[in-house]
């Protein structure tokens, strides 16, 4: 096999450009990745927490539990996965190659309105029939430095959803183990 590789010349490069420009390519404005998840400050997320908080789901009537989990490691790979779900959809889910419908970045909360917001975004992508969901934790360490706190709740908040057949920690390109792909059961099934 050949390693000489063709390099382009400059009326080339103007000729590619070109098409760019006529197919409507547009130069990327920022150089990071887009997980779809609401902004902070997104009017649908504070709606969804005032809807919490009006309901009083936050506080006892949550699915979640409040109380203490066990810690994981920032690196540690998180995975849990139903007995009964096919080995064919874990594997595909571990690989990454189911895509993702609806993301949520649970980065800058406090512990009680990442519980809320993902409590929330559990129910509406249940909801909205949403199969394949990304959410990221972080693996930023707690206030007291013992452990990342959000991404250890949510290794156990989300073993306690009952529409959640199986998750595990993302690849490299969604966020590797400062995220989780979450596959919830499909709608209309127990």
């Amino acid at each position: 096999m050949s390693r000489d590789c063709h390099r382009p010349d400059d009326d080339e490069i103007s000729a590619f450009r070109q098409a760019l420009r006529e197919a409507g390519v547009r130069r990327i404005a920022r150089n990071r990745a887009d997980p779809g998840r609401p902004r902070r400050e997104d009017p649908a997320a504070a709606a969804r927490r005032a809807a919490a908080q009006a309901a009083g789901e936050e506080s006892s009537t949550g699915r979640t539990s409040d109380g203490r989990v066990e810690a994981v490691r920032p690196s540690e790979y998180l995975e849990f996965f139903l007995p009964d779900l096919p080995w064919r959809e874990r594997s595909r889910l571990k690989r990454g190659e189911l895509a993702w419908e609806a993301g949520l970045d649970l980065h800058g909360y406090t512990l009680d309105e990442a519980r809320a917001e993902l409590e929330s975004f559990l129910r509406d992508a249940g909801a909205e029939g949403r199969r394949c969901l990304l959410v990221v934790h972080g693996k930023a360490w707690g206030v007291d430095g013992n452990y990342p706190v959000i991404k250890s709740h949510v290794n156990a908040w989300l073993r306690e959803w009952p529409g959640v057949l199986a998750f595990c920690s993302a690849t490299d390109a969604d966020g590797g183990t400062g995220a989780v792909y979450v596959l919830l059961r499909r709608r209309g099934t127990p």
